[in-house]
């Protein structure tokens, strides 16, 4: 019985070839989709699932409390692994992390910068980091020891055993290999060529030793069975028996959730790369879906071709359970035939959907999970696809059919049109999406955000050039193609340093305020391209300098200061006085709102942190031509390196920009896809009519208005849609937009161009087979059975 029904379906796909393509190149399409799709979304969920003691790993949080609002960080006090390991008997161990550094590498006449962190040194036996050599419990115990990975074994020990040989870091101090990293597992977020003693850095880093400093990351793991809400408790309020001053809470974020969900707001978290996680999953259920509504539809359409088999299957006695069996045998059949094409299809996309998400994803046909979920998408795609054509057909009554008066009943019509209706709407607000998305992604990336950053480039202050800048400064002035020179503290584009400390006459004592705050060098401001509002720039010629500030207008208005320029300003105990006024510019990502800023001059003793330039336009090549030969000259023993602005504020909208790129693809799949089914429904209602449009030509009809005719029905359908799908998008886009200190508004013109994209799409496809029908000759079509 089952190799007849199998011969019956193989007859029927080779019967009608067209719709036979149609339905399993949209079921192919839809489940590649959702292949690549669940590929990517495991890999996300799967992040850092790999450490055996996973399940006790957390990190320590904070929340700190100023007036009007609380700020999360993950960075805590230098010191506070050591200490409370010992204070909380649940905590079994605990390690802070330091965050990547770049330092110098030198073994012999080889050398490089190479990234990795700083780590304590039980680190090692609490993350599942493998060595390939060396002792996991004691590689780290010495201050002197390093951990590299197995690629720098080889880069810097060529043909040799690297354990227990010396490197040189930073041309200044001598560490010995105590191990070789294994390679590390893909699905870590946490990537690193080299572990070296937290406790090197930490010796020279005074500030850390401080309870009221932050910085370092600390990472706890719970003795087994540890009650979490239990240590809540106890760490809660723990900096505050350290520091009474405090103003800190503590608590503990499971470390395999931390990838998945790093934004807090107002002390509760509020998403993060999850947000993609679960957008992706709802685009991958919503392009299946409507390649099953494809299937749905144009079987049904299709029915009235098979109905007197069924008739006559009903005649002789077969069950209904045995048809629908029969019909759901087929779509499946056909799910299985799309599956191998969709199959092809992600093997091919896949290293170009790599290459765009930075992955390295792939079909792993020797896990079991894989095949299983294959099975299950199969399965479940046909079934979905298959239950209501198979319902209508089983249902159908053997004795109207075996007299040839097939006709849809109302419901059944509407049935179908609703389908139309509901893949068109999912299919917009896709469209929606993209538009949207699109213009946040632009906007972020092309706002006014204070500076110039056109032509500005910066390099590590670092080796020679720390106690030799003043010199390296004047003679790159002196070369071609350099405009401006100064340094900073901190990254032009990310200032990450805040505090407390800043008093002022008049200020509310009871109030808890945070300044970020950054140390520079002179010609810092003119270099940039920041405005000044009021006041001046420090400059060499006063020498009260190295106590005074500028500041920016939210700092202003936080202080209360309408005229600051001239008042006094107090910071870390160092009185001064606002020399200047700056406009606000964006010293951070725009996806926090600007902070108040202060800047003061950097001390002598002080002199690291970033060499930033600024070239003359149309003279890059000249200038870093010019940057390269002074830094040898300056710096022989480090590596010449430099970053552009431009580039690297582009890198901090990475994340966005895949999801825009990605929308855009699975928006124009998710048309393509419902065209195709409405292709097919054109040219089967245009079958269906034929003798009509034959005997309406020979009274008179032009093809003009049969074409209108034909497709007026179907665009009706799209129109609404998009009512429908208007309201659901502005829902869900307003809320993601939400998340954005600085975001575009909602124009109503976003929807219009979704609205009429969709419509202009939609009459294309129809008219293609509408226009086919107007043309036939009319003796033809009335000579048709």
């Amino acid at each position: 019985m089952f190799s007849n029904y199998f011969k019956i379906a193989l007859r029927n796909l080779q019967k009608n070839k067209a719709f036979s393509a149609i339905n399993i190149l949209g079921l192919a399409l839809g489940m590649a989709c959702s292949l690549i799709i669940m590929l990517w979304v495991q890999d996300e969920v799967a992040m850092d699932s790999f450490h055996e003691n996973g399940s006790r790993l957390y990190r320590v949080m904070e929340n700190q409390f100023y007036s009007g609002k609380i700020e999360t960080y993950a960075s805590t006090p230098g010191i506070l692994a050591e200490n409370i390991v010992k204070d909380i008997p649940e905590i079994e161990k605990a390690s802070q992390m330091l965050w990547e550094e770049e330092p110098l590498f030198t073994v012999g006449n080889n050398f490089d910068k190479e990234k990795g962190r700083y780590v304590q040194g039980d680190f090692l036996t609490m993350f599942s980091f493998k060595l390939g050599k060396g002792d996991a419990r004691t590689a780290l115990k010495r201050p002197d020891g390093i951990v590299i990975s197995k690629k720098l074994a080889d880069k810097y020990f060529p043909n040799q055993d690297a354990l227990g040989k010396t490197i040189r870091i930073d041309s200044k101090d001598d560490m010995m290999v105590t191990g070789i990293l294994a390679e590390i597992p893909k699905n870590s977020s946490l990537k690193f060529d080299f572990l070296m003693s937290y406790d090197r850095w930490h010796k020279t880093n005074a500030w850390a030793k401080e309870w009221g400093n932050n910085g370092p990351r600390c990472y706890v793991m719970l003795v087994k069975g540890a009650s979490i809400e239990k240590v809540n408790a106890k760490i809660k309020k723990y900096i505050k028996t350290k520091n009474k001053d405090s103003n800190v809470e503590l608590f503990l974020q499971s470390y395999q959730e931390s990838y998945l969900y790093s934004n807090w707001d107002s002390g509760r978290q509020n998403g993060g790369r999850i947000d993609y996680v679960r957008i992706f999953a709802i685009v991958a259920i919503i392009i299946l879906a409507i390649a099953c509504i494809n299937f749905m539809n144009l079987a049904t359409a299709r029915s009235v071709k098979r109905a007197k088999e069924v008739g006559v299957r009903k005649v002789i006695g077969a069950m209904k359970s045995v048809l629908i069996g029969q019909f759901i045998g087929e779509a499946i059949l056909i799910t299985f035939m799309s599956l191998v094409i969709a199959l092809l299809i992600v093997f091919l996309l896949l290293p170009t959907f790599n290459l765009l998400t930075e992955k390295e994803l792939s079909l792993n046909f020797t896990e079991g999970s894989f095949w299983l979920f294959l099975v299950i998408l199969t399965l479940l795609t046909g079934f979905v696809a298959g239950s209501y054509p198979a319902l209508f057909m089983s249902s159908l009554n053997p004795v109207v059919v075996l007299k040839g008066a097939l006709k849809f009943k109302p419901s059944a019509t509407y049935f179908r049109k609703g389908l139309v209706v509901f893949q068109f709407a999912l299919s917009i607000i896709l469209i929606v999406g993209m538009i949207i998305v699109h213009r946040q992604i632009n906007f972020l990336q092309t706002k006014n955000i204070g500076f110039d950053r056109e032509n500005l480039l910066y390099m590590p202050l670092e080796g020679d050039l720390q106690k030799n800048f003043a010199s390296f400064k004047q003679a790159l002035q002196n070369q071609p193609g350099i405009k401006l020179v100064t340094s900073s503290q901190a990254n032009p584009l990310e200032v990450g340093s805040s505090t407390q400390g800043v008093s002022w006459p008049g200020k509310d004592t009871t109030q808890l305020l945070l300044f970020a705050n950054n140390s520079i060098s002179y010609d810092y401001i003119q270099t940039m391209g920041i405005q000044l509002i009021e006041g001046r720039d420090f400059g060499p010629q006063f020498g009260m300098d190295t106590t005074n500030y500028i500041i920016n207008e939210a700092t202003a208005r936080k202080m209360g200061y309408k005229d600051p320029v001239g008042k006094e300003m107090t910071m870390w105990g160092r009185k001064g006085t606002i020399v200047g006024l700056m406009k606000d510019f964006h010293h951070n990502t725009l996806h926090v709102a600007i902070e108040p800023l202060i800047l003061r001059l950097q001390p002598k003793d002080e002199n690291w942190g970033v060499v930033v330039i600024r070239t003359e336009a149309g003279k890059i090549p000249t200038a870093i031509a010019s940057t390269e030969k002074i830094f040898k000259q300056f710096n022989p023993h480090f590596p010449f390196k430099y970053f552009f602005a431009d580039q690297e504020l582009a890198k901090q909208y990475k994340s966005e920009n895949v999801v825009s790129n990605l929308s855009n693809y699975f928006a124009f799949l998710a048309i393509f896809i419902s065209c195709l089914g409405l292709f097919g429904l054109a040219a089967f209602t245009a079958e269906q009519r034929t003798k009509e449009i034959g005997v309406r030509k020979v009274l008179g009809a032009s093809v003009g208005n049969l074409v209108q005719m034909l497709s007026l029905d179907f665009l009706k359908l799209v129109f609404i849609a998009t009512l429908i799908a208007f309201p659901i998008a502005w829902y869900f886009l307003k809320d993601w937009l939400q998340k954005y200190a600085y975001r575009i508004d909602m124009e109503w013109w976003y929807f219009l161009i979704a609205a009429v994209s969709a419509l202009v799409i939609a009459l294309l496809t129809v008219s293609f087979q509408a226009i086919k029908a107007a043309l036939m000759n009319p003796v033809k079509s009335l000579k048709s059975e």
